[in-house]
């Protein structure tokens, strides 16, 4: 991996930078649509393209379980195998693992499906219940024999809220873990850049600590992990207010599973280059839409006689051919076009507003773009 800043905020921590890897090289600040297993739900990899996705991100625990780490190696990999030409991450499965253990309120599960001590995690699988056991050392291979372009270390996740004692011991294994996965990458012929995941819970001297560590061990990227996991959006933005400027200036920052446009653009003014999240996805098959006015709620009647676009300020390909009747239309219809199009539509936004942002920042603009966003969108939020 080849990491260049490109350019600076004068005013803040915000930044344009460039991430060269096997697969292409991509900008940051970077949204990563999330492909769980191989697949951005109900879009093809020929209209992320179309669309200006520059990477992916995808679940190694997803892929093991199905179809299995051998069938994607004998395909020539995961690139190939989901005919995608461009960058992939993955996420080590740290946080899926996480979600099988004790049950939440309200689960009609009675036991937990995790059981984690310092050597790995043993868990069954939510597929077929089978038996597993992941290590860090499993982790590596696992995304190594994927193939993906940035590969995270196995971490231990912790709920929120949770006590310091609980967390500091967490942020230990997590530490640990890491280590073990640089000295398995440095015995395995891979293009692959592992980055150091930084957990710690919204406790920043444990952040701190966890960066000062990696950043001495030389990893070559950082992710945050364990963040947007239930804390107020301010508590997160202390915690990377506090713990960024700990990180190596010249190494790619990447916050795990956040967020909403409002989060980004906050982690973004804070010094952070990546990013990813299942939320534009996930709302869009909900009936969600997100625009530059705010969210719509496409479903609802208000829209049954509205022939205008979803957003009259976006060039989608979906706003320039559909309205708002029509969207509603296939929503109460139950028809499958309608979760593509508003995929669709969603990932455009988030690309675009990505895209926009790296432009106010080459333009020494970020802080004005900022403002005007925020208000138009925070102003006009149609939670109808």
């Amino acid at each position: 991996m080849d990491f260049r800043i490109k350019k600076k905020d004068r005013r803040t921590r915000a930044r344009v930078c460039t991430i060269k890897t096997a697969h292409g090289e991509f900008v940051t600040p970077v949204f990563m649509p999330v492909g769980t297993q191989g697949t951005v739900k109900t879009l093809s990899p020929g209209e992320l393209e179309e669309i200006g996705v520059e990477a992916i991100l995808c679940n190694a625990f997803h892929l093991y379980l199905r179809p299995g780490v051998e069938v994607i190696r004998q395909a020539g990999g995961l690139n190939k195998f989901i005919n995608w030409n461009r960058p992939i991450i993955t996420d080590s499965g740290g946080y899926q693992v996480f979600s099988l253990g004790a049950p939440r309120p309200g689960s009609k599960r009675l036991k937990p499906l995790s059981k984690a001590n310092r050597e790995g995690v043993e868990f069954r699988s939510p597929v077929d219940g089978s038996l597993h056991l992941f290590t860090p050392e499993k982790v590596i291979q696992i995304q190594t024999d994927l193939g993906a372009d940035i590969v995270m270390p196995l971490d231990n996740v912790v709920g929120y809220p949770s006590s310091y004692e609980e967390t500091k011991s967490a942020h230990q294994i997590t530490i640990e873990w890491a280590l073990k996965s640089k000295r398995v990458m440095e015995n395995i012929r891979s293009k692959a850049t592992l980055f150091g995941i930084i957990q710690g819970g919204i406790y920043p001297e444990l952040r701190k600590e966890a960066a000062e560590i990696l950043s001495r061990e030389g990893f070559k990227g950082f992710a945050f992990g364990g963040l947007s996991v239930g804390e107020s959006s301010s508590t997160m933005f202390e915690v990377l207010e506090q713990t960024v400027p700990v990180l190596p200036e010249d190494s790619p920052r990447y916050l795990m599973g956040v967020g909403t446009p409002v989060d980004i653009i906050e982690a973004i003014e804070r010094g952070v280059d990546m990013f990813d999240c299942a939320l534009p996805t996930r709302n869009a098959r909900n009936g969600c839409s997100f625009t530059g006015r705010g969210k719509v709620i496409i479903k609802n009647a208000l829209y049954k006689n509205d022939f205008g676009p979803l957003d009259p300020d976006c060039n989608c390909y979906v706003c320039r051919n559909f309205s708002r009747a029509y969207l509603r239309h296939l929503f109460n219809a139950e028809e499958i076009l309608g979760l593509r199009l508003n995929s669709y539509h969603n990932i455009f936004f988030y690309t675009n507003l990505i895209r926009n942002i790296r432009r106010a920042i080459l333009e020494d603009r970020f802080l004005e773009f900022k403002e005007e966003f925020l208000q138009k969108y925070n102003e006009s939020v149609i939670e109808n």
